[in-house]
C-alpha cells in the first residue's frame, strides 16, 4: 500500500490542501478561503473533510502517513499556530493536537511558511544535497528559513529566522509588527510599492505607474513598468535590489550557507531583483566570503510550492 502524506499550507487568504508522495508527485488538492469560519473547530473539520475527500478520489490503494502543516506563526515546538496577525482566531491554536486526533494518531508536525518552504526547497527544490542554505521569501512581508547542517533553524522557543524584522533603517517605515524600519517594510511586494510612491513623488520622470492609485498598485505592475524601460520602476528595483544585497552580505557572516534561494512573489520579477541584489550582495560580502555564496532563484514550482513544502515537512519527520 502506497504512503501518502497531506500538505496543508494555511494562509491569511486561503487554504490549501493536497496528498502527496514521496518524490513529489501531487495525488489530488484542494482550496477553501481561510477565514470562511468564525470557529476555529469548524475550520479543522472543513481541512479534515477536504483530505478525506481526496483519498476518496485517489485511484490506488494507499494510507495518509502523516501531515506536515505550514502556516504563519506556526510553531514547531508546540504544535501551536501562535497570534497569527492575518487569521481571525486571535488565541494559540492547538492544531497539530487537534488534526491528530481527527486522523487517529498519524504523525502531525507544523512549523512556519518560510521554514516549510526550506525544507521543500531542500527536498524537491535547489537545495538537493545542501546542508546550509536560506530561503527568503518575498511575498506580503519578507520570510526566511535557515537550513544549519542539514536542520531548520528553530532556536529555543520555534520562532527564529525572523529575518524580515531585523532593522534595515532606524526610525524607518512603519512595520505591521510594531516597530520601525524592518526589512520587509523595504524587500516586499508592499515594500516596493512604497519605494515607487517616494520615487514617484521626489523625481518628475514620466511613468506608466502615475495612473495607478496607491491602493490598485501591486509589484507586478511595477515589474511590467519596469520591463518596458519605465525609468521610476527600475530605479524601485535597484533600490530594492540594494537593499537586499546588503542584508543578504550581513546574513551570510551569521551562517554562510552554501546558497540563498529567493522564493515568492516579487522573486518571479527574476532578473529586475536578481541582478541588483547580486551587485549589492557581492559588493558588501567581507573578502573570504565573496564568489562562495550562490544567489539563485527557488526551483520549486511557484504553483505548488507551499504545498510541497508542508508534505516535505511531513516527509522529512516520517524519515527521520
Amino acid at each position: 500500500m502506497k504512503k501518502l502524506v497531506a500538505g496543508i499550507d494555511i494562509g491569511g487568504t486561503n487554504t490549501v490542501f493536497a496528498l502527496v508522495d514521496e518524490s513529489g508527485t501531487i495525488h489530488g488538492s484542494g482550496t477553501f478561503p481561510t477565514n470562511r469560519y468564525e470557529k476555529f473547530n469548524d475550520f479543522i473539520i472543513a481541512i479534515r473533510d477536504g483530505i478525506l475527500e481526496l483519498s476518496k478520489e485517489v485511484d490506488f490503494p494507499h494510507k495518509i502517513a502523516g501531515i506536515g502543516i505550514g502556516a504563519p506563526n506556526g510553531n514547531y515546538y508546540t504544535g501551536c499556530i501562535e497570534s497569527a496577525a492575518n487569521l481571525i482566531w486571535k488565541e494559540n491554536l492547538p492544531i497539530v493536537e487537534k488534526l491528530k486526533i481527527l486522523f487517529g494518531g498519524v504523525p502531525v508536525v507544523l512549523t512556519n511558511d518560510a521554514n516549510a518552504a526550506a525544507i521543500g526547497e531542500m527536498i524537491y527544490g535547489g537545495a538537493k544535497g545542501m546542508k546550509n542554505f536560506v530561503v527568503i521569501t518575498l511575498g506580503t512581508g519578507l520570510g526566511s528559513g535557515f537550513v544549519v547542517n542539514g536542520e531548520v533553524l528553530y532556536g529555543h522557543d520555534g520562532f527564529a529566522g525572523e529575518y524580515g524584522h531585523i532593522v534595515y533603517k532606524r526610525e524607518g517605515r512603519q512595520c505591521g509588527c510594531g516597530k520601525r524600519g524592518c526589512l520587509e517594510t523595504y524587500v516586499s511586494a508592499p515594500g516596493i510599492k512604497r519605494t515607487t510612491f517616494e520615487l514617484l513623488s521626489n523625481e518628475n520622470y514620466q511613468s506608466s505607474l502615475r495612473d495607478i492609485t496607491f491602493a490598485n498598485m501591486t509589484s507586478k505592475d511595477v515589474a511590467m513598468a519596469a520591463a518596458t524601460g519605465d525609468k521610476i520602476a527600475n530605479e524601485a528595483f535597484e533600490t530594492t535590489g540594494r537593499i537586499l544585497g546588503e542584508a543578504l552580505a550581513d546574513l551570510v557572516a551569521i551562517t554562510t550557507p552554501e546558497a540563498i534561494f529567493l522564493f515568492g512573489g516579487l522573486a518571479k520579477s527574476g532578473n529586475l531583483i536578481l541582478e541588483p541584489t547580486k551587485r549589492a550582495f557581492e559588493e558588501n560580502l567581507l573578502k573570504m566570503w565573496k564568489g562562495k555564496v550562490k544567489l539563485l532563484l527557488s526551483g520549486l514550482d511557484e504553483d505548488n510550492a507551499a504545498i510541497l513544502g508542508s508534505s516535505a515537512l511531513a516527509w522529512k519527520e516520517l524519515n527521520r
